[in-house]
C-alpha cells in the first residue's frame, strides 16, 4: 500500500520532468522600441501558446544592435532566431539558412530582394520601410502631390522658407542624401543637389543642437520632413497641427527588415516554425495596425498607407555589400566632413 502511494506521489513530478525535458528553447533578438518590444511579446505568448513544445527566449537589443550580434556570433551564443535589416544581412549571410520554402508571391518582390544576398534570400521580410516626406499644411507654401518633381519640390522649399521656419530637414549623412543621389543618377549631382539646401533652407548641426529633426518638425520650424513609416504614430499623437505624407519626388532606396535563422542553431525546425507564426499574415498585420510598419505582405492592410505603397513602387533596392558600414563612413567624411 505503502509503495503504490509513493508511486501516485511522484507519479505528478515524473510527468512534470518529462513535459520540462521535451520544450525546445529557441532564442530570438530583435531590437525595438517599447511599444515594438510589447507587440513582440504579444505575439511570442500566443505562439508558445499554440505550440507548448517550444520556449521562446526573446532578447531584446535596444542599442548598439549588430555590434552585440557580432560578438554573439563571435562567441558561438547566437540567437537561433535574428532579426536583421538590408543594410547588415550581407555581413552575416555566410552564417544565416537560406529561405528557401516560401510563398514568394506574398510580398512585395523588392523587400524580398533587399533581404537577398548573391541570389539567395536570407530572411523573411516584416516591412519595407521608404522614406516619404512628411509635411505641414499649415506651413507649406503651395499643393504638393504625387506627381511632383524635383524642381516643384525645389520652389516650394524656397517659398515655404521663412525667417523663423526652414523648408526641408537635413542630415550629413549618405543615407539621407540617397533619395536625391538615387533621382539624379550619381553621387557628384544628387550630394550636389541636396548640399545646397542646407544653411540656406535646410537647418545646420548647429541649428538643430540638442533638438531632433522631428522635434523640429513637431514643434512648426520644418515645413517638410524626411523619414519612415517608424515615425507616423510620433506624428499622429504629437503634431498639433494639420500634416499629410507625400512620396520623395523621384526614387527612394528600399529599405526592408526581417526574421533569419541562425546556421549554428541547434534548434532550427523549431526556429523555423517561430519565422513562420511570426511573418504569418495575422502577425504582420498585428505590428502594421500600430502604425510602426509598412507590411512587406500584400496582403495586410495598413492604416493611412497610401503614399507609403506608393513608395514601394517608387523604390529601387540598391546593392549593400558587406563593407556597407565602413564605405558608408568613408563617404560621410568625404562629402560631409
Amino acid at each position: 500500500m505503502l509503495r503504490k502511494l509513493l508511486i501516485l506521489f511522484l507519479i505528478p513530478f515524473m510527468l512534470c520532468a518529462c513535459t520540462k525535458s521535451n520544450v525546445e528553447e529557441v532564442t530570438f533578438s530583435s531590437w525595438g522600441s517599447i511599444t515594438e518590444t510589447k507587440i513582440l511579446e504579444h505575439v511570442i505568448s500566443d505562439f508558445e501558446r499554440e505550440n507548448p513544445e517550444i520556449r521562446v527566449n526573446f532578447m531584446h537589443i535596444p542599442q548598439n544592435y549588430f555590434q552585440k550580434i557580432h560578438l554573439l556570433f563571435a562567441s558561438n551564443q547566437a540567437p537561433d532566431v535574428i532579426f536583421v535589416n538590408n543594410l547588415y544581412l550581407p555581413v552575416y549571410a555566410s552564417k544565416l539558412e537560406e529561405i528557401k520554402e516560401l510563398d514568394k508571391s506574398d510580398f512585395y518582390p523588392q523587400s524580398l530582394e533587399a533581404l537577398s544576398y548573391e541570389g539567395k534570400l536570407y530572411a523573411v521580410p516584416r516591412d519595407i520601410s521608404n522614406l516619404v516626406f512628411y509635411y505641414n499644411k499649415n506651413l507649406v507654401k503651395g499643393n504638393p502631390d504625387k506627381d511632383w518633381t524635383m524642381d516643384g519640390f525645389y520652389k516650394l522649399v524656397q517659398k515655404s522658407t521663412t525667417k523663423d521656419v526652414l523648408g526641408v530637414s537635413y542630415e550629413r549623412d549618405i543615407f539621407w542624401a540617397m533619395p536625391y543621389v538615387l533621382t539624379f543618377g550619381s553621387i557628384d549631382k544628387g550630394v550636389d543637389f541636396y548640399k545646397k539646401l542646407e544653411g540656406k533652407y535646410a537647418p545646420t548641426p548647429a541649428a538643430v543642437g540638442s533638438q531632433t529633426l522631428a522635434q523640429m518638425f513637431l514643434d512648426g520650424k520644418i515645413v517638410f520632413y524626411l523619414s519612415g513609416r517608424w515615425m507616423y504614430p510620433k506624428i499622429v499623437e504629437s503634431a498639433k497641427f494639420p500634416w499629410a505624407v507625400v512620396n520623395f519626388p523621384g526614387k527612394v532606396p528600399a529599405d526592408a527588415s526581417g526574421w533569419a535563422v541562425s546556421k549554428d542553431s541547434k534548434h532550427k525546425d523549431a526556429a523555423f516554425k517561430l519565422v513562420d507564426y511570426l511573418s504569418s499574415k495575422e502577425s504582420i498585420e498585428y505590428f502594421a495596425k500600430t502604425g510602426l510598419i509598412v507590411p512587406a505582405r500584400k496582403d495586410c492592410e495598413i492604416k493611412g498607407g497610401e503614399a507609403f505603397l506608393e513608395a514601394i513602387e517608387r523604390s529601387e533596392v540598391v546593392f549593400v555589400g558587406k563593407d556597407y558600414k565602413k564605405r558608408a563612413d568613408k563617404l560621410n567624411k568625404e562629402l560631409f566632413n
